[in-house]
């Protein structure tokens, strides 16, 4: 049975008293209701589900997910003051299971003695961990409890499956600097709640500076008005004139939406990715910038750049790789924000390099070879034989070595038999992969021109020793085979240049 609530006492009214007066301006000037309610119309407008779900007191599971100051608790506010049902908020920063269980028991007498639900309010749900998302599980459920999360986190990423598949995601947006000034403008102005006896005086460009630093965060903009309000002294006739320069000094940076753990971090690595595929340096600054700004590590987006090098380059400029790895030498030895400049000279130079995926398409294909074909035995040609024995098994019989032939090239088969003539690099005609095309023809077009005519030898059976006397090796070589047949069925496209 839940415990029976006390009564209000006079210090109860007190205390909220005290609160509500020292409370920061941007809790003072929280919405109470859907008509006060500021931005998200997408979600909170006139016919929109959640508006009529809050408005019919007719509430489901859901996970209100959107950056900082977007109006999150607010929404959840909103619904506890409107709601017939209990409602119970909870911190995940401090919550534990013994809290969640014991809010689910209290839900469970409450529904079986009053026949009340209970909707519980979990801030930052993000930060619950697998056990504690797990231990609400069966009773959002079940229906014992109506769950309401807040998160800035993308909840693909931080929130179970089971339990995003039991709720509806809204997803909120930063606010507009429309919607930034409409909030700005209210406080001002009002005398219960915002700074409206104060007499304060906002210049224009001040206002406008606010609303662009506060970058769509309500609570950041409210915030820095108060302490610049309260914080400057009164003029002739009480008012207070607030200037750029008091912003500045209240704001003393701009709102940063950016978190190195969350989704903005792989959007904005993404971002940077793709400006440097498309040869764009400077969209590719811009978001080497936002990431630096954000507090990215640096090492991470220099192993991001040794990463495009080698996929979006390749051999289309050899110099792109060493480039990158210089870049993050010198990030390690000078740090930031000296580092940084190195960062910035190599995102520069790999947007400016020629594109190719030429070789990042045919490691793919080797790589699929390797896992869905037959592993072949090494051909015998093609190992060594550091013993008799191996040798009179045939192994490196019929090797060509390279430096002894005219022009230092062999067209032996270096492939298993079950992938002769395979064809996985297949160079662009851009940059230096244009010299390589014509080197692949070149070679193509001499092997055509003098094919092989290796000798045919099999390997022998099982437990059978071949019958064929060891070759002498050249100093360096090693022994080889060729197996039958060994010309390789190169395709014709290789000769073309």
């Amino acid at each position: 049975m839940p415990p029976k609530p006390r009564g209000t006492t006079l210090f109860d009214a007190q205390r909220q008293q005290a609160l509500q007066q020292q409370a920061p301006l941007a809790a003072r000037m929280r919405p109470r209701t859907l008509e006060e309610f500021v931005g998200q119309h997408h979600l909170v407008g006139e016919g929109k589900l959640l508006r009529r779900a809050i408005a019919n007191d007719q509430l489901f599971s859901l996970i209100l997910w959107g950056p900082p100051g977007s109006g999150k608790t607010t929404l959840a506010q909103i619904i506890a003051h409107s709601t017939k049902a209990h409602f119970e908020p909870i911190s995940a920063v401090s919550a534990g299971v013994n809290d969640l269980r014991r809010v689910v028991q209290e839900a469970q007498d409450r529904l079986g003695m009053f026949q009340q639900r209970t909707v519980v309010f979990i801030d930052e749900i993000h930060r619950f961990n697998k056990s504690q998302q797990d231990a609400i599980l069966p009773y959002v459920e079940d229906g014992t409890i109506i769950l309401i999360g807040a998160t800035t986190e993308n909840p693909s990423f931080e929130v179970n499956s089971a339990l995003l598949s039991r709720a509806r995601v809204f997803k909120l947006e930063a606010l507009t600097d429309e919607e930034i000034g409409v909030l700005i403008d209210r406080a001002l102005t009002d005398r219960e709640r915002g700074l409206g006896d104060l007499k304060i005086m906002l210049a224009r460009d001040a206002r406008d500076y606010l609303v662009n630093m506060a970058n769509g965060d309500a609570r950041t903009a409210l915030n820095a008005l108060e302490a610049a309000a309260r914080s400057k002294p009164p003029a002739i006739g009480e008012t207070r004139l607030i200037t750029v320069d008091d912003i500045r000094d209240a704001l003393q940076s701009r709102a940063v939406r950016y978190d190195k753990h969350g989704e903005l971090h792989y959007d904005a690595i993404s971002a940077l990715h793709k400006s440097v595929r498309d040869s764009d340096p400077d969209g590719a600054l811009y978001w080497l910038g936002r990431m630096l700004d954000g507090g990215e590590d640096p090492l991470y987006i220099a192993r991001r750049l040794v990463r495009i090098a080698v996929e979006d380059i390749g051999l289309a400029d050899p110099q792109a790789l060493p480039q990158t790895i210089a870049a993050q030498q010198a990030v390690h030895f000078l740090g930031q924000p000296e580092g940084e400049l190195a960062l910035a000279q190599a995102v520069v130079y790999l947007c400016l390099a020629p594109k190719s995926n030429a070789l990042y398409r045919a490691y793919g294909a080797v790589q699929r070879d390797v896992a869905e074909t037959r592993n072949e035995p090494v051909p015998l040609h093609l190992r060594n034989a550091p013993t008799q024995l191996m040798k009179r098994l045939g192994y490196g019989k019929g090797y060509e070595y390279a430096h002894d032939l005219p022009e230092g090239r062999s067209d032996q088969e270096h492939l298993p038999p079950n992938l002769a003539g395979r064809i996985y690099y297949e160079p662009t005609g851009r940059g230096f992969e244009a010299e390589a095309r014509e080197r692949l023809a070149w070679r193509e077009k001499r092997r055509l021109q003098t094919p092989p005519t290796p000798s045919p030898v099999s390997e022998p059976a099982p437990g059978e020793e071949s019958q064929l006397p060891p070759d002498e090796l050249a100093p360096g070589e090693e022994p080889q085979l060729p197996p039958a047949a060994s010309a390789s069925r190169r395709r014709e496209k290789r000769g073309r240049v």
